[in-house]
Parts: structure tokens; C-alpha cells; sequence
């Protein structure tokens, strides 16, 4: 677990910091559970623990090896499409298999993300010209929001609310 936060100093290493703190933060949120409790839909939407996870590591492909990288699909090292597909977990894939693989497209993000300076722009179709620093920061957000998910569905799953009876 990352503990010394970078606080001052280089831009680049701060925001590199902060977005592989969040990246922690939202591992944090699913380890340790059953692969049960990993799966428990707790609410509406397609939102698990494990399938943050996953859409996470979905996320860290279209951004930087479909993006930055200018890969095709079919040269990623997984799902990359920006549709509901990224939250799809089969029932062969364990906690550790996802967690595993959402530290692996991270880091195939970093190696992609150095070759850049953070004012590099590229166009994109949806947002416009965007550049790395832009989309690093984008990442910060995107798993911020995602670990306050988890955070949330992780007290769910560890201290159910009792609910009491009117009779």
C-alpha cells in the first residue's frame, strides 16, 4: 500500500502519485473479499466490487494502449471498448485474477504515459484535443469516483444495515 503521498515538488510526480494512490484506494475496496461478497450486486447497476475492478482496468486500456498508444483492440491485453462490456466479469475470473489484471494494465499505462510530456495533445473524437496531463488527471477522477463506490459497497458488504421488522 502507498503511504508517503508526494505533496510538493515535481508536477508530473504529483500527479503520477496521486492517480497511483487512487488506483490503490480502489484495490482496497475489493481485497480481502469472498468471491462471493466480490460479486454481490448491492445496487441497480452493473456496480460490484470486482467490476470496478475490472472496468477500471478497461479504463487504463482506452485512455493510454487505444489512445495514447494508438492501438487496435485487438493488440490489448483485454477488454477496450467504451460501452457496459467494460463491467462484464466471467465466472472464471477470481478477485485475485481481476485485481491482477487491473495492476497490470496500470502499469502497461504508466510505461505508455512516460513516453509523453504532459502538454502532448492528441485529438479525440468525444472530448476534443486533450493532452497527457489532461488525461492523467481524468484517470485521478474516474478511480477517485470508483473507489468512493467501493468504499461504499465494501460497508455494505462488511456491516449490513439490520433492518427491523414493523410487526
Amino acid at each position: 500500500m502507498i503511504t508517503n503521498a508526494i505533496a510538493t515538488g515535481d508536477e508530473r510526480a504529483i500527479i503520477e502519485d496521486m492517480l497511483d494512490r487512487n488506483r490503490e484506494a480502489l484495490i482496497e475496496t475489493a481485497r480481502g473479499l469472498s468471491e462471493a461478497d466480490a460479486r454481490r450486486q448491492l445496487v441497480a447497476s452493473l456496480t460490484t466490487p470486482i467490476s470496478l475492478l475490472k472496468h477500471a482496468a478497461a479504463a487504463e486500456r482506452i485512455w493510454f494502449q487505444r489512445f495514447w498508444a494508438g492501438l487496435d483492440e485487438s493488440e490489448c491485453d483485454g477488454y477496450s471498448r467504451r460501452d457496459l462490456g467494460t463491467f462484464a466479469v466471467t465466472d472464471d475470473e477470481s478477485l485475485a485474477d481481476v485485481i491482477a489484471e487491473y495492476e497490470r494494465a496500470s502499469q502497461r499505462s504508466r510505461e505508455i504515459a512516460s513516453r509523453f510530456d504532459l502538454d502532448d495533445t492528441k485529438d479525440n473524437p468525444r472530448e476534443g484535443t486533450v493532452s497527457m496531463r489532461w488525461t492523467l488527471l481524468l484517470m485521478i477522477q474516474e478511480f477517485a469516483r470508483h473507489a468512493g463506490h467501493g468504499d461504499i459497497l465494501r460497508e455494505q458488504i462488511d456491516k449490513p444495515i439490520l433492518r427491523q421488522s414493523n410487526s
